[in-house]
């Protein structure tokens, strides 16, 4: 079987919430395409987490009797209580509720997420469970270059060693990373200048341009290999493949990443559930600080719009500079 996704049904917008409920034959066309604008107000990956937390709602609601749309607010409050007496986290549970709320509002539906009850239990689980996230472990440069040293020379070597060192390069979050295509790429002579047409930070597609330096650990190269070897000339640069080697027209899913991550921390030696997808772009900025990159450079190839965020990585990074304590214990 292909690494790759299904396709996930999307939610239908009540359209009397965009157009009037009777309209003349000629506009249905126009009706279809309205709709389907009001889809993508939200990231591909965003949808697709809200499908996954949507089926679940349903599910558990369906077990237990109660209604699922509308919800009463009582509902979702033991919705969210049973998902932390299970080990949910915080985060998790918000980004349920994030569903639940989109189901309702796409129905048009005043969503239930509102009320004070079910603000009141998800505070209430903070303070008792806390909200800390639990950081995935960074590739750095020395991971990166221990980590590929085990990567072999087949065709799905080539790929995923592409993969790996160009998403450590661009600090690409995964979603970017398989969204890359041929186009996106003009070679230098230092490296490449990569187009990024969507991203986290940049829901409307105006596009950002980066670069990616070609150095020792010979980005440009790997990433040619790899073309050469797949003959790959457009579309989308990763792909998955089949197991007999034929190399898929569509682009790889962005969960394909996190799994290529920890299939090769595992046998470099690594606890692979300490590694995701994240990890790339967290070892180029963790890299990056240890090294002295100052706090812009870093945000040209990040990409980030808080600075807060990455005086994160740079913090880490500093730890034991300096350190107060460093002349006397």
């Amino acid at each position: 079987m292909p690494d790759t996704e299904s396709p996930l049904p999307i939610i239908e917008a009540n359209t009397h919430l965009l157009l009037p409920t009777v309209l003349p034959a000629l506009l249905e066309a126009e009706a279809e395409y309205a709709k389907a604008f009001a889809k993508e107000q939200h990231a591909k990956s965003t949808r697709r987490a809200y499908q996954s937390g949507i089926r679940l709602f349903e599910d558990w609601c369906q077990d237990r009797g109660f209604l699922s749309l509308p919800a009463l607010p009582q509902t979702i409050s033991i919705f969210l209580s049973w998902g932390a007496t299970q080990g949910v986290s915080v985060s998790t549970l918000g980004r349920r509720m994030a569903a639940i709320k989109y189901l309702h509002s796409m129905k048009g539906v005043e969503p239930p997420t509102q009320s004070e009850l079910v603000k009141a239990t998800l505070k209430g689980i903070r303070r008792s469970l806390g909200t800390a996230p639990l950081q995935k472990v960074a590739l750095t440069v020395e991971k990166i270059t221990h980590l590929i040293k085990d990567i072999p020379p087949t065709l799905r070597g080539k790929r995923d060693r592409a993969l790996l060192l160009l998403g450590f390069a661009g600090a690409f979050r995964r979603s970017e990373l398989v969204a890359l295509t041929v186009q996106d790429f003009l070679e230098t002579d230092q490296g490449l200048r990569v187009f990024i047409r969507h991203s986290k930070t940049d829901q409307e597609g105006q596009g950002q341009e980066i670069a990616i330096y070609q150095g020792r650990l010979r980005v440009v190269d790997a990433l040619t290999t790899w073309r050469e070897a797949g003959a790959i000339t457009e579309g989308p640069l990763f792909r998955p493949l089949r197991k007999g080697g034929k190399v898929l027209d569509q682009a790889l899913a962005a969960e394909s990443v996190a799994d290529i991550v920890k299939r090769y921390a595992g046998v470099a030696g690594f606890t692979p559930q300490e590694y995701a997808g994240h990890s790339l772009r967290a070892g180029f900025l963790t890299s990056a600080a240890e090294n002295g990159a100052s706090l812009f450079k870093m945000m040209e190839v990040s990409r980030h719009k808080s600075v807060d965020t990455l005086k994160g990585y740079i913090r880490r990074a500093e730890l034991f500079k300096d350190h107060a304590g460093s002349k006397f214990l």
